[in-house]
C-alpha cells in the first residue's frame, strides 16, 4: 500500500488501544465517512530546546470542549478529560518526536451502514499524531478575500461543536479565495456580518483597541482565540470589545490578524485587494505573537499550567520503560 504522506508506521490510539496507522482503517461504508457525523480537535505540542520536551498546549481545554462537542454529537468518547490527556502524551512519546507536533483527536460514528442518524450508532475515538507543518507559508502576512459563502448558522448545525461535516462550509470558502488569488477566506455570517474565517477566528484593531466579532455572529470560540484574548488583557492592558463587525470595518482597520491552533497568531496584509494598515505586521499583532510564542513554548511560569510535558512525566515514563 502507498504511503506519499509517510504516516504508515506512526503510532496512533484507536479504538482503545495504541497501534500502526496503517491498522487503524475505517470502511468505505463508514457512517463517519458517508455523513460527516463526528466531530475533532486539533492540538498543537510545541517543542522546547532546553527542556528536551514536547509541550501540548491547553490539552484539558481542548478535551473539555472535544466532550461538549460529542454530546451534542449524541456520541460517547469513553475516556474522561484526565485519560485523554494521559492518552496524548503517551502517543507523543511512543512516537519519540522531537520537534512540533499537531495531534487531531476525533469521535465518530463507525458502523458501516447506509441511513442518517446519530442514535443507537456505536462510536470510535482515535488520536493521530503527526510532526507539525506550517499552516500558511505567506510570511509577509496573507491577502484575504471576503467570501461569497456564508458561515453555517447555529439554527442548522451546532456551531460550538467541531462537526467534521460542518467543514465543507470552510472548504469551500478556504477554495474560493485560492481560486481567487487570495490566502485566506473572511466568511460572513447569515446577517451580513464578519464571522470567522475557514479555520480561524479573526481580530482587528483600530486605535489602539481590538475588536473581535461575538458568538452571536455563528463563531467557534476558539480556544487559540481565548487564549490572546486574556493575553491582550492581562499582559498589554488593552481593551477588547465583542461585537458584530461590518465588512467596511476590516477594509479600515489599523491591523487584522487570525487565531488558531494550527496557526497560532498571523496577521492579514490586504482584504479585497485593500491593504491594512501599511501592509506590515502591526505593534498590537507583534507584541501578541510574540507572547504567545513564549506561553506555548513555557516560557512564562504564570501561564505553566497551560502546558503538558510529553516526556518529564514520572509515573508514565516508568510503565513505558517496563514494557
Amino acid at each position: 500500500m502507498s504511503d506519499p504522506a509517510g504516516y504508515g508506521n506512526l503510532i496512533v490510539y484507536s479504538d482503545g488501544a495504541y497501534r500502526r496507522y496503517d491498522d487503524a482503517r475505517v470502511g468505505l461504508l463508514t457512517h463517519g465517512l458517508q455523513y460527516g457525523t463526528g466531530c475533532f480537535e486539533g492540538i498543537r505540542g510545541y517543542w522546547n530546546e532546553d527542556e528536551k520536551d514536547v509541550l501540548l498546549f491547553r490539552l484539558h481545554e481542548h478535551y473539555e470542549r472535544l466532550t461538549n462537542s460529542a454530546r451534542m454529537m449524541l456520541m460517547d468518547i469513553g475516556h474522561s478529560v484526565d485519560e485523554l490527556v494521559e492518552i496524548s502524551a503517551e502517543l507523543c512519546a511512543r512516537n519519540e518526536f522531537r520537534g512540533d507536533t499537531y495531534l487531531r483527536a476525533i469521535v465518530f460514528k463507525n458502523l458501516e451502514t447506509i441511513g442518517v442518524k446519530l442514535r443507537g450508532i456505536p462510536d470510535t475515538t482515535a488520536i493521530i499524531a503527526v510532526p507539525h507543518k506550517k499552516y500558511y507559508e505567506a510570511g509577509n502576512g496573507l491577502r484575504v478575500g471576503v467570501s461569497s459563502w456564508r458561515r453555517v448558522d447555529d439554527t442548522a448545525a451546532p456551531l460550538r461543536a467541531k462537526v467534521t461535516g460542518l467543514y465543507a462550509n470552510a472548504a469551500l470558502a478556504k477554495s474560493e479565495a485560492e481560486m481567487n488569488g487570495y490566502d485566506e477566506a473572511i466568511m460572513l455570517s447569515h446577517d451580513g456580518h464578519i464571522s470567522e474565517c475557514s479555520a480561524n477566528n479573526l481580530f482587528l484593531v483600530r486605535n489602539g483597541v481590538i475588536y473581535t466579532p461575538d458568538p452571536s455572529q455563528n463563531i467557534l470560540e476558539g480556544i487559540t482565540r481565548r487564549t490572546v484574548m486574556d493575553l491582550a488583557r492581562q499582559e498589554l492592558g488593552l481593551t477588547i470589545i465583542e461585537r458584530s463587525l461590518d465588512r467596511s470595518e476590516a477594509y479600515t482597520a489599523d491591523e487584522l490578524f487570525f487565531t488558531g491552533t494550527a496557526v497560532g497568531v498571523d496577521f492579514a496584509n490586504s482584504v479585497d485587494g485593500r491593504p491594512i494598515g501599511d501592509g506590515t505586521m502591526g505593534p498590537i499583532t507583534r507584541k501578541l505573537m510574540a507572547l504567545y510564542d513564549d506561553v506555548v513554548h513555557g516560557r512564562l511560569p504564570q501561564y505553566r499550567s497551560w502546558v503538558t510535558p510529553t516526556y518529564a512525566r514520572p509515573s508514565r515514563l516508568a510503565a513505558t520503560a517496563a514494557r
